[in-house]
């Protein structure tokens, strides 16, 4: 965007969704008493029922040791739980063993589902085809910023 030049309508619409999702689940974590780190960890986690730690670690773009104190610190808090791998004993399974339906998780439950109902709305080969976009387009800039 050049200096002056207005976003496009596409992006202060993600902007605004952001921005609401975000206070969202900042008061979801305010009433939990947790960082932003550990909040989105714990929503990749309930996303993704026994992931690894190195899964979290990609996501969240962390060290193995962080990940490893952030799991510490959701465990503690009996958010979470670690469980082996009945085939390889080496292996750590993480799970959420809470429900993100109930307070104080429900407001940002209720911005979600409340966000899909709306979508729910629109033909689903569109939605299909916007997230498709967003996915390349999010790709594109990735890259573009990670080589300058």
């Amino acid at each position: 965007m050049q200096p002056g030049q207005e976003p496009s309508k596409l992006r202060r619409a993600l902007s605004r969704y952001v921005q609401a999702r975000a206070m969202a689940l900042t008061e979801a974590r305010r009433e939990l008493s947790i960082g932003e780190g550990d909040a989105r960890a714990l929503l990749f986690i309930s996303d993704n029922p026994g992931c690894r730690a190195a899964d979290i670690a990609a996501h969240l773009g962390i060290t193995a040791a962080g990940v490893t104190a952030l799991v510490d610190r959701l465990v503690e808090r009996e958010v979470v739980k670690r469980e082996y791998d009945e085939a390889d004993r080496r292996v750590i399974h993480i799970s959420c063993i809470i429900d993100l339906a109930e307070e104080p998780w429900v407001a940002l439950s209720r911005f979600d589902h409340h966000f899909d109902s709306v979508l729910g709305a629109y033909d689903l080969g569109q939605t299909d085809d916007f997230a498709a976009m967003l996915e390349e387009l999010l790709g594109e800039v990735a890259t573009a910023t990670r080589t300058r």
